[in-house]
């Protein structure tokens, strides 16, 4: 693993690379190599946004070699039309995307921080106009709803034998309505939110509703089980519909 100091350098050697180029304009670190820097360590990867000038955006993805001339890369893969994952031969983990300069007030993130940018660029680069992430804007009574129909569906595909897409409605996404729900039922931790990815830092943000996960995820074999658990939960701190339970507790003991 690296420690923090070789991924920061890693990611001021990226700001140098891109400054370095003809066409870049700034280079954004998000997340742990962000604005929340105080909680890097061994496990984080690099995640990143570099911003060019308008039209060239797909020379930089077409050719990397502003990424492989700072350090060997051992493996890479185009994850979406943006960017990249890239593994450096020496174990450094990065995620990163490439947008025109006008491309930018549409892309939604979380707050980043300036690694490197052009002189005639605003510092407010780093901040996003466009809010939109998973969090939730949902009402109670839709998360709630989802929550209950996600494990009523799953628990037929369980009894069905298809146990792989039951796992995922009720481990996965009535699971992930429950996350969304934590908020109504405890007022989160000093632990940085993810507006993308609720799940990030639960068990540091919620920890007395985290003691539940197990529980909720007991595995392939145990949906049922897991369903019963999240019925319970839900059931203990909301009004939900007495037939739908009715109906999953029959399910539950099939």
């Amino acid at each position: 693993m690296n420690t923090p100091a070789q991924l920061t350098a890693r990611l001021d050697d990226i700001g140098r690379s891109v400054a370095g180029s003809e066409h870049g304009l700034a280079v954004i670190g998000l997340g742990s190599v962000g604005i929340e820097l105080s909680r890097i360590d061994q496990y984080s990867d690099l995640d990143f946004f570099v911003i060019v000038e308008d039209g060239r955006k797909q020379q930089y993805l077409e050719d990397l070699d502003w990424l492989s001339s700072i350090a060997p890369i051992a493996y890479y893969f185009q994850n979406t039309a943006d960017g990249y994952k890239i593994l450096y031969a020496d174990g450094i983990f990065c995620e990163m995307a490439v947008f025109d300069i006008s491309e930018l007030a549409k892309i939604p993130f979380a707050e980043g921080r300036i690694v490197w940018k052009a002189t005639h660029i605003s510092d407010e680069i780093r901040i996003p106009k466009s809010k939109e992430g998973r969090q939730s804007a949902q009402s109670e009574e839709w998360l709630l709803g989802e929550a209950l129909t996600n494990i009523y569906v799953g628990l037929c595909r369980f009894w069905r034998g298809e146990k792989l897409s039951a796992a995922r409605f009720v481990q996965g996404y009535a699971l992930d309505r429950i996350v969304d729900l934590s908020a109504r039922l405890a007022a989160a931790e000093d632990s940085p939110a993810d507006v993308f990815m609720p799940e990030r830092r639960y068990e540091q943000r919620y920890p007395e509703l985290a003691t539940h996960l197990a529980e909720f995820m007991q595995g392939y074999e145990k949906t049922p089980a897991s369903a019963r658990a999240m019925l319970d939960f839900l059931d203990a701190n909301f009004a939900i519909n007495p037939v739908m339970k009715a109906e999953i507790i029959k399910l539950c003991n099939s």
